[in-house]
């Protein structure tokens, strides 16, 4: 977990390319597709009238209001199946995500790490530079910066994403789960 624009999807993807072996749970979401994203692939899609019924069924394992305007979270099933089968899921999460999975059954089995950014004014600047946003919107994904770098601060693993060093990034995330599933007598199958 780290503030929106610190660099967790390019982390995410690097390991997909690099452990086909490891899970990675669809997210849920109200917001509109980004340019490139397709339905089901990393999201599914939805109107804030079907993820209500999501959550009216109790389907997702966590949810959560990101930025003040749209809706995230993961469904049960793109979880609890695969961690049944002893697979290795990674999941990306907000903090409040995070906070109502460590509040489930699950808790014991969750490593968490978190990504942050080397200052506020670099954060700002990828934002900036990833996707037009609003006034309003980078307002709001700022004032979250202090109150996730402070939920962070309880995370098992921590990792300062400097922009151009994801490589780097990427093989201490890696190395955090590696040594995790190392612990818990899970091979990996990826490099």
């Amino acid at each position: 977990m780290g503030p929106s624009g610190v660099g967790k999807g390019t982390v995410m993807q690097m390991l997909r390319e690099r452990h086909p072996e490891f899970v990675f749970p669809r997210s849920m979401t109200t917001r509109p597709p980004r340019p490139g994203e397709q339905e089901g692939v990393m999201y599914f899609f939805v109107s804030d009238e079907d993820f209500d019924v999501a959550i009216a069924q109790e389907q997702l394992l966590e949810w959560a209001v990101v930025h003040q305007y749209q809706r995230y979270g993961v469904l049960r099933s793109e979880v609890e199946g695969p961690l049944e089968q002893g697979k290795v899921v990674v999941r990306e999460v907000d903090v409040a995500g995070w906070r109502t999975i460590m509040e489930s059954s699950l808790r014991d089995r969750v490593v968490s790490v978190f990504i942050m950014p080397p200052s506020p004014e670099a954060l700002k600047e990828r934002i900036l530079k990833r996707s037009p946003v609003g006034e309003a919107e980078l307002a709001a994904r700022l004032l979250d910066v202090a109150l996730e770098t402070e939920a962070g601060r309880s995370c098992d693993y921590h990792v300062v994403s400097h922009e151009n060093r994801q490589d780097e990034v990427y093989r201490e995330v890696e190395a955090a789960i590696v040594a995790e599933m190392r612990k818990n007598g899970l091979q990996t199958g990826g490099g």
